[in-house]
């Protein structure tokens, strides 16, 4: 069975489309601060690993929550380089990868979970206002639409659950005008919009307002507890701390429990020129709404301030051997086919042109959402696996690791999802081929209504199954 997306394109469409295209991040060309290299002994209270939005967030809730504590954090690049500067810019309310994977895998605690995400989504808001930080944030809300007719009753029935309002094709396409529309379903409260790596620069900021010392260039490569400290070599020199968060994300931890349980799965985005007003009166597109569609390989996108349409997703590559490599990021067959797609779903916007093509690597766990854990007796905590949906999530998971290095219980530490982790994967070959048996049963499912073949029902079954 076809889907929409698999209608042909003008290859001459698409190769003019790209032809300019530059190689990078758009959200990047903005001014960037610059820190130091760490390039001596240095000794703190505590020190966090990684300059990305989890690490950012744990090192100025740690100053903020005492304002005495001595707080350093390391960053291997620059603020902002990795994920942090090269996602869409959703903040959304879900710290479970959306409200069927939540639903799904904690259903006793599902709306304390939802609960928990819209306090932090509130939380972030208030924060971001009272720091004066320089965002562009906008309360915009969510729109998943459905592109096939076996999606409208999946929306029809989130609807009737209460996770938002269902708009018919009319209502949908008059809010914004694309042929491949059939229903939507809007969530006015649960998401924000934002420039990511303004986010990611403006905490930076305000880390270093807070008293945080913050050090570029600076590769934490080993971490050694004996002697009751935490040592972390880094910079040819050595940071010294009482306690450590570790908030690398997708890249290799420090600690070696933690290694088979996140894999690196390369996600691929365009950006178009600014779009003019005559160009956004085709499709009708007034508002600021994060869109997404229903399919298990799904699009997202979103307008900048400056009308640029940022347009990511469907493709998601796991390279043999878990590696993350920055030549993974060059694969012309992804950007074309985001061109393509781009197309038939905005084929009145067929004169426009694509300035930006960028990928990263998003790190994956068996349940698509945080996990977290202390290791060296209670002296290091560590955050990874956001799947993705790490914007607002990892403010929550941040206030989780200062949580569990204070010792003292919270409402957050009893969770049943931050106690356990999600199973690890299997060792190579094996892990290779069970994300490619599963990535090629996902494509399968949207060809076929939806419905979920054996491997897919099997993984659902052991609590592994894709659903979000």
């Amino acid at each position: 069975m076809k889907t929409v997306f698999d209608d042909d394109v003008d290859p001459g469409l698409v190769d003019r489309s790209l032809a300019g295209s530059a190689a990078g991040a758009v959200w990047l060309d903005v001014p960037r601060p610059t820190y130091p290299a760490l390039d001596a002994p240095i000794t703190c209270d505590l020190v966090v690993v990684g300059g990305g939005y989890a690490g950012l967030w744990t090192a100025l809730h740690a100053a903020r929550r005492d304002p005495g504590r001595s707080v350093v954090l390391l960053e291997a690049n620059r603020i902002g380089w990795a994920a942090s500067g090269r996602n869409g810019g959703f903040v959304e309310a879900s710290i479970t990868h959306g409200a069927q994977n939540g639903r799904t895998r904690w259903p006793e605690e599902f709306d304390t979970l939802t609960a928990m995400g819209l306090e932090n989504l509130d939380g972030m808001q208030a924060e971001i206002a009272e720091l004066g930080l320089d965002v562009e944030w906008q309360r915009s809300g969510m729109l998943l639409v459905a592109t096939e007719p076996h999606q409208v009753p999946w929306l029809q029935s989130s609807a009737e659950e209460g996770d938002g309002k269902f708009l018919d094709q009319a209502e949908l396409r008059g809010e914004i005008d694309s042929p491949t529309y059939r229903a939507g379903l809007f969530e006015p409260d649960t998401c924000a919009i934002v420039h990511p790596a303004k986010l990611a620069f403006e905490l930076a900021r305000a880390c270093v307002d807070a008293g945080v010392r913050i050090f570029e260039h600076s590769n934490a490569r080993s971490l050694d507890t004996n002697g009751g400290s935490v040592r972390i070599e880094a910079a040819d020199t050595v940071v010294t701390a009482r306690q450590a968060v570790l908030a690398t994300n997708v890249y290799t931890s420090l600690l070696r429990r933690n290694r088979l349980y996140t894999v690196p799965v390369y996600d691929y985005v365009v950006a178009t020129e600014p779009l003019t007003d005559a160009q956004m009166d085709r499709v009708g597109w007034r508002n600021h709404q994060g869109i997404g569609d229903a399919a298990n390989q799904f699009h997202y996108y979103r307008r900048t301030m400056d009308n640029r349409i940022v347009w990511g997703g469907y493709d998601a590559i796991y390279n043999f051997g878990g590696k993350v490599d920055s030549a993974y990021e060059d694969r012309d067959e992804s950007y074309r086919r985001l061109a393509e797609h781009f197309f038939l779903t905005f084929p009145q916007l067929d004169d426009v042109r694509f300035s930006h093509r960028w990928a990263g690597p998003i790190d994956t766990n068996t349940r698509f959402c945080a996990h977290w854990g202390l290791a060296r007796e209670g002296r290091v905590a560590y955050v990874n696996g956001f799947t993705g949906l790490g914007v607002g999530a990892a403010r929550f998971a941040a206030d989780v690791c200062l949580d569990l290095l204070a010792g003292t219980p919270t409402a957050r530490t009893e969770l049943e999802m931050v106690r356990r982790k999600p199973l690890p994967f299997p060792p190579e070959p094996l892990a290779s081929i069970g994300i490619q048996a599963t990535r090629w049963s996902l494509d399968r499912a949207d060809h076929s209504a939806g419905r979920r073949n054996l491997l897919l029902r099997t993984l659902d079954s052991l609590g592994l199954g894709f659903d979000s």
